[in-house]
This record gives structure tokens, sequence and C-alpha cells, in this order.
């Protein structure tokens, strides 16, 4: 990172930066091309280990290229405020900010789909006790996204 008086290494601090985000965006390459996805998430740490849930329909770009290159880059930003100033040169701007990479797969195991979207739910709302009739779990795509590499970084 080129500003390193910016970096967050915190974790728990870093999770907070997460907890705020609304949107987490993953970023395919194709062979050809960079595929960019805004994607609502769902967020758990075990173990050391970072993981992002997502669900979506079950045909798509995303999934093709979930099933062909899921080696993946994902961003997330959160607390964007226009610092301002009497010059353009002089504006700046706050922000938290969370990248990086790792692989994506999809979620076949029932127990573990059902855990992604509690979580997607829990994020998204604040309550966990969500119930999934058994048809509906079974409607939509659940995956998930196994962080390798995250750095974060915060302007104030």
């Amino acid at each position: 990172m080129r500003r390193s008086d910016r970096e967050v290494t915190d974790p728990k601090q870093i999770r907070d930066i997460i907890d705020h985000c609304t949107c987490c965006r993953l970023g395919f390459w194709d062979g050809q091309e960079v595929y960019i996805l805004p994607l609502n998430f769902g967020y758990e740490e075990a173990d050391g280990k970072r993981v992002f849930y997502f669900h979506s329909a079950k045909e798509g770009r995303k999934i093709d290229l979930i099933a062909k290159a899921p080696r993946v880059g994902f961003e997330l930003d959160t607390n964007y405020k226009l610092n301002e100033a009497e010059t353009a040169c002089g504006h700046s701007a706050r922000f938290q900010s969370v990248i990086g990479t790792g692989t994506v797969r999809f979620v076949t195991e029932e127990d573990e789909r059902r855990s992604a979207l509690c979580s997607l739910m829990r994020h998204n709302t604040g309550r966990a006790d969500w119930a999934f009739p058994s048809e509906r779990l079974n409607a939509v795509a659940v995956y998930r996204l196994d962080v390798e590499t995250l750095s974060a970084k915060e302007h104030a």
C-alpha cells in the first residue's frame, strides 16, 4: 500500500468497516475483459479465515464465470464524505475501504446454504433468526468467496 499512514491492520477495525458496507463488488476476468458486479453480502470470520457469502439467480454471466474463472478481486467502501476546500486541488475525500482477492465457489450443502443466507440477512437486517423453506432455498444460487488477500484503508 502506497499510503501506509492510511492502512488499517487491526482486525476489529477491519471488521467494523466491513460491517458498515452495504455492497461488495466482485471483479471477474473472463480471459478478454473484466466483469464487475455489485452484490449484497454476508460476512463471516472463523479460525482466522474470512468468507463472504452471496446469492443470486441460478443462471447468468456471473454463474458461468464462477464455474469457469473463480479467482476474483473484491472491493467494499463506506463512509465517503467530500472534504471541500477553496481550490479544486484542495478538495479531498474521507472514506474507508477494503480490497482483496480470493476464490469463489458454489455452496451446495444445505446446512451451509442456510447459514450463508442467514449471514446475508444478519448483515442487512441485524437479525439472524430467519427460516428458509427448502423450495426457496433451492431456488437460488449460493456462493462463497474465500478471502486470500485483504487490505483496508481509511482516510479521515
